[in-house]
């Protein structure tokens, strides 16, 4: 298969990235709402809570995420392709007196972003479902390659139907096909006013490198 973009395709990426520099230029933007979810919370203070370890969040936002893995013990990097989210997050981890790496990057083009790994958690809240298709496998590629052995990925997503467009949206089919070499071990309805869930997914040690 070509790796040449075709028009179509950049011209879907061009749209993203106007989509989230426009939000975030205009203020907060819908998804961060500045609240840690009681989705990573339990994985992190629960009763069968994970022990601290590298963590790696993609689509970071203004830092809230990352802010509270750092809180909690976790050696964290955070990427965001938008610079204004970028810069508030460091901002943030600054204010909080937590150390933070908080890169300007392409969570699809992670080798281009200087986050070596490897990496215990995984964290998504909304990336991965806003990613064109033609990008996502690129997402998965630098995700496993920087998977710690039994590493773990949160991924929270909307589906397809929540939104009128033909790029958003995440199914439980299509992470089972394209993330070869995980294992999809729970899929929990969220509770928006649009059909969402989260994904939990677990790198199989065995095919890791």
């Amino acid at each position: 298969m070509s790796k040449t973009r075709t028009a179509a395709e950049l011209d879907q990426e061009a749209a993203v990235r106007r989509l989230m520099e426009d939000y975030y230029r205009e203020g907060k933007p819908p998804w961060d709402t500045e609240v840690t979810p009681p989705e990573l919370v339990a994985l992190v203070e629960g009763p069968a809570a994970l022990t601290p370890g590298r963590a790696l969040e993609l689509g970071c936002g203004t830092g809230t995420n990352a802010v509270y893995l750092a809180r909690h013990g976790w050696r964290v990097a955070a990427v965001d392709l938008i610079d204004r989210a970028v810069r508030r997050a460091r901002e943030k981890a600054d204010a909080a007196g937590v150390d933070v790496t908080v890169l300007c990057a392409d969570a699809t083009r992670l080798d281009e972003a200087g986050v070596p790994g490897p990496y215990d958690l995984f964290f998504d809240l909304s990336c991965y479902c806003g990613i064109p298709a033609h990008r996502r496998d690129g997402y998965v590629t630098g995700l496993t390659r920087r998977a710690a052995p039994g590493a773990l990925l949160l991924m929270f997503g909307y589906a397809p139907e929540a939104f009128d467009d033909p790029i958003s949206g995440v199914t439980a089919d299509e992470l089972r096909a394209r993330f070869t070499g995980w294992r999809l071990v729970e899929v929990t309805p969220g509770t928006n006013d649009v059909p969402t869930a989260w994904f939990t997914l677990r790198r199989d040690a065995a095919a890791a490198m």
